[in-house]
């Protein structure tokens, strides 16, 4: 058994180890905190930027004349960043019907094209996305609004959302595509199946208990 073991261990690929999961879940996770962080900035500056001009309006009848503007800033920006929030927690929706009642080697096909896939729209669209910043670098396009501003400056950081996502989207096909020529079908079909109702249950009382262990320290 010994020997079977080490036989495994040699044939797997660099990073498949314990040591190797682990950092790698770690990385994982690190990425997911500072994008939804950065999520999380974007959405609550513009709820304050909201407040202010709401309350400028209805008491001093002054209007920021910009929220507007920054609200769809933000909407482009943060739905970059949560696409790959939902890719790296497995959130993207799929029509999973069939797909469990499939035998496992066609299951682990059904996911590798599933991940490529979408890796393949993300460059697309990273590519598409970068002649609109070339349009824009040439016309120095403004925004037809009272601020006019620079459309460069929120391209850019909408096209960097764009460009994680297809960073992301492409790092997990490379795995994906890496399990499945060496062999590794059950470890492919666990880290790339469909998210079932299951998982998604114990994702929600997993952190339900941790919310309420939170509320147990505080004073």
């Amino acid at each position: 058994m010994n020997t079977a073991l080490e036989r495994e261990e040699m044939l797997a690929p660099p990073g498949a180890g314990k040591a190797g999961t682990a950092q790698a879940a770690s990385s994982k996770n690190h990425v997911e905190t500072v994008l939804a962080t950065l999520f999380g900035v974007i959405f609550l500056g513009l709820a304050v930027v909201v407040t202010i001009e709401t309350i400028s309006r209805k008491v001093f009848n002054i209007s920021l004349q910009g929220a507007d503007e920054l609200g769809g800033y933000a909407l482009a920006v943060g739905s970059t960043l949560a696409f790959s929030l939902a890719l790296m927690g497995r959130a993207h929706i799929r029509v999973d019907v069939f797909h469990e009642r499939m035998p496992p080697r066609l299951q682990a096909f059904m996911n590798w094209f599933s991940v490529v896939s979408l890796a393949a729209f993300g460059l697309f669209i990273a590519w598409v996305a970068f002649k609109v910043i070339g349009d824009t670098l040439q016309y120095r396009s403004t925004a037809q609004t009272p601020w006019a501003t620079p459309l460069i400056i929120p391209q850019g950081v909408w096209y960097a959302g764009l460009v994680i996502f297809a960073l992301v989207a492409g790092g997990y096909a490379l795995r994906a595509t890496t399990l499945l020529f060496t062999g590794r079908i059950d470890r492919l079909n666990t880290d790339f199946h469909p998210k079932s109702a299951k998982e998604e249950l114990k994702e929600e009382l997993d952190d339900l208990a941790q919310r309420q262990a939170a509320e147990g320290d505080k004073p």
